[in-house]
């Protein structure tokens, strides 16, 4: 694999894509050039995968170890601050869907946002 593939798999891993070797790129494929040859297909996840907040999501769960619904209270709002540190709230409708991941209400997650954390003053 080209060594521009190596560079860029901690990102593509982050958001669902894969790098397949040039040659072997597919309609829709981003290709990426090194000194003006083609070195690299970016395969991006395709509709049946996981959206970026989904991703989110899980991250969070390994993370924390459970399924955000099982975890207590406090690791909610723990979920809910990591969530918001990677950006998720800026995504549409992020909101209804990390209530629904959590089992909690819009209003829940909107005071767990409000909420002022730990040794903050």
């Amino acid at each position: 694999m080209h060594p521009l593939a190596t560079a860029i798999a901690p990102l593509l891993e982050q958001i669902g894509a894969t790098a397949v070797p040039a040659e072997q790129r597919a309609p829709g494929d981003v290709v990426l050039y090194w000194e003006g040859a083609p070195a690299v297909a970016v395969r991006l996840p395709g509709e049946e995968l996981t959206s970026a907040l989904d991703r989110m999501i899980a991250q969070v769960e390994a993370e924390l170890g459970a399924a955000l619904p099982e975890l207590p209270r406090a690791d909610k709002q723990r979920a809910v601050r990591l969530l918001e540190e990677r950006g998720a709230f800026t995504l549409r409708k992020s909101v209804e869907a990390v209530a629904k991941a959590l089992g909690v209400s819009r209003f829940t997650v909107y005071n767990y946002l409000n909420r002022e954390q730990p040794g903050s003053s």
